[in-house]
């Protein structure tokens, strides 16, 4: 752990003395991160001397995580930024589920870049707001679920940094999220909460560039 400590100030000690043009003061980033997974699974029941064995669900998650942040000092962006996911599960029994996330949020980034300025690493944390749908079944009967939904997010990483501004970023970030929904069942009303913790790694992809600049033209006094 101490040379682990020891390595990052010396990381960021280079950083402060290497060019920092597009983390600079008054720059701004924008970017998403895409993801798209798939899984499948098979079941093995063991009862007594027999075997059984079958399919088990698969499923297909589609991310998209647009961003736009705003550089008020050196190598430190804020902004803010939406997350939504879409997640298809298909059962054996060819019952599917669907479900898709969608949450709002402010999100903060420094950098620490090192080598000439084209490189850098950073920590990450987000706070995410929003809700989710999900068509369930229970006790036989369909229900589309409502979901309010409350996450943060924290995170290292690392970007890379073109002369033209495009960035390529790789980000591994714990996430803790809370979430809540009611189901009414039979008359029988019922609330469920659920805290989840989870680790995962995305890539993504930026553009830094410059602030915007009013041009003005002589117009004896009048004009933009």
């Amino acid at each position: 752990m101490k040379k682990w400590i020891i390595s990052f100030l010396i990381v960021s000690l280079i950083g402060y003395t290497a060019s920092a043009q597009f983390t600079d003061q008054g720059n701004f980033l924008i970017g998403t991160t895409i993801g798209l997974s798939s899984a499948s699974s098979r079941v093995i029941q063991n009862e007594g001397g027999d075997q059984n064995k079958g399919e088990g669900p698969s499923s297909l998650q589609f991310g998209f995580a647009p961003k736009v942040g705003y550089f008020p000092i050196d190598n430190l962006a804020l902004g803010i930024g939406m997350d939504y996911t879409v997640n298809r599960v298909n059962q054996p029994n060819e019952d599917v589920n669907t479900d898709s996330d969608l949450l709002f949020g402010p999100f903060g980034r420094y950098f620490v870049p090192f080598g000439t300025g084209d490189m850098a690493l950073f920590l990450e944390a987000t706070v995410g707001f929003g809700s989710s749908s999900d068509n369930q079944e229970i006790l036989g009967v369909t229900q589309n679920i409502h979901t309010n939904i409350f996450s943060v997010g924290i995170g290292p990483g690392i970007t890379v940094i073109s002369d033209e501004g495009l960035g390529v970023s790789a980000t591994l970030k714990y996430n803790y999220a809370r979430s809540k929904f009611d189901t009414d069942i039979n008359n029988v009303q019922r609330q469920t909460i659920t805290k989840s913790n989870v680790f995962d790694f995305s890539i993504g992809f930026q553009y830094y560039f410059g602030g915007l600049t009013i041009v003005r033209t002589d117009t004896g006094g009048r004009g933009f």
